[in-house]
C-alpha cells in the first residue's frame, strides 16, 4: 500500500533544498571536465553510472548500512574509521567529512538525538564524520527505514552530480533531465538487490580520483570536490 508519510519523507531529506550543504561539491564533474574527460550528455551519463556502479552500490551503500544497523555509537565510530581507511584520496576524505559534518549539524539542530550524540564526538577524532555514516545517523533520526535511507543515499548522489555538470554548463536542464531518468532506473535496478553489509567495501573509479586529487592545484575552481 502506497505510504504517504514514508513517500514525504524521503521526498523531504532527499530534495536539494534540503541545507545539507551538498552543493558545495561537485565529486569529481568539475575536475573530470577540466582534465577534458566529460563533455557532454554522453559523457555525463557514463559518468553517473561509474559513480553509482563503482563506488556508491559496493562502498557508501555498505558504510551507510553498516552504520544504520550498528548498535551503538561506538560501532558507528569503527564504520567512520573504516570510511577513512577506505578512501585513499586525501581530498575525497576531506570532502566527505566536510559533507557529514553539515549534515550532522543539519539534523542535530533539527533535534535528531543520534546526530547530536555522535556530532559531539567528532573534535576527539579527526577521522570521523563521513557522509555515509552521517546520512545513516540522520536518516535514522528522520524515522527512515533502512531500506528508504539507502534509496535517499544514491538519490541525492545522482541529483548532486547532475546538479554540478548543470552548473558547470556542461548540459542543460533537457539533458539533466534525460540523464537523471536513465540514472533513476539504474538506481532502481540497484535497490532491488541489497547487499550483505558486513562485505568489505570497495571502490575503482581512478580517473575521478586522480581528477579530484589534482584540486588544489587549479587555479579556479567552483566546487571543493
Amino acid at each position: 500500500m502506497f505510504d504517504a508519510s514514508d513517500t514525504l519523507a524521503m521526498l523531504h531529506y532527499g530534495d536539494s533544498a534540503y541545507p545539507a550543504g551538498g552543493f558545495a561539491f561537485s565529486w569529481g564533474v568539475e575536475g573530470l571536465a577540466a582534465d577534458g574527460y566529460l563533455a557532454g550528455a554522453e559523457d555525463l551519463d557514463r559518468f553517473v553510472a561509474e559513480q553509482l556502479h563503482r563506488r556508491w552500490a559496493i562502498m557508501d551503500r555498505i558504510l551507510l548500512l553498516r552504520a544504520y544497523l550498528a548498535d551503538d555509537l561506538d560501532a558507528v565510530a569503527s564504520v567512520d574509521r573504516l570510511a577513512d581507511a577506505s578512501t585513499p584520496s586525501a581530498q575525497m576524505r576531506e570532502g566527505s567529512r566536510r559533507a557529514g559534518k553539515s549534515m550532522l549539524g543539519v539534523s542535530g539542530r533539527l533535534g535528531g538525538p543520534l546526530s547530536t550524540a555522535y556530532r559531539a564526538r567528532l573534535g576527539s577524532d579527526p577521522r570521523l564524520g563521513h557522509l555515509p555514516v552521517a546520512q545513516a545517523l540522520s536518516y535514522r533520526d528522520a524515522g527512515l527505514g533502512r531500506h528508504a535511507a539507502q534509496l535517499v543515499s544514491g538519490w541525492t548522489l545522482v541529483t548532486g552530480l547532475l546538479s554540478a555538470a548543470v552548473r558547470l554548463g556542461l548540459v542543460g536542464f533537457i539533458d539533466a533531465q534525460h540523464a537523471q531518468s536513465a540514472a533513476r532506473a539504474d538506481l532502481t535496478r540497484l535497490l532491488a538487490v541489497e547487499p550483505d553489509p558486513q562485505q568489505p567495501p570497495a571502490s575503482f573509479t581512478p580517473l575521478i580520483d586522480i581528477a579530484v586529487t589534482r584540486g588544489p592545484a587549479r587555479h579556479i575552481r567552483m566546487f571543493s570536490t
